[in-house]
């Protein structure tokens, strides 16, 4: 068993050492809150994950080879100031959601 680089002997002395410092009684409630808080971080981490994919998956459709032939021969006459503009506010929301 090793979790975080943790062996088995290691996590029992880290058990003793906590149920010697915080007791009986306070040990399930600081089990519960840390509990909450990881579950809370993997689903901001899955929240962001998804976000990101969506995003990536809307600005391939938008690449040069998903042009019609009336493209322009520049690709980065494509990228308009507006589309910049809403890549960035996308960008400042998702790392506001990964902060929340």
């Amino acid at each position: 068993m090793n979790i975080f680089g943790i062996g088995l002997p290691e996590m029992i002395l880290i058990m003793l050492v906590a149920l010697l410092i915080f007791g009986p009684k306070k040990l399930p409630e600081i089990g519960r809150s840390m509990g909450k808080a990881i579950k809370g971080f993997q689903d901001a981490s899955r929240e962001f994950e998804s976000e990101f994919k969506r995003e990536a998956d809307r600005l391939e459709q938008v690449t040069p080879e998903n042009v019609t032939d009336n493209a322009p021969a520049n690709p980065s006459a494509i990228a308009t100031p507006s589309t910049e503009l809403e890549v960035k506010e996308v960008v400042k929301e998702v790392v506001n959601a990964a902060d929340a």
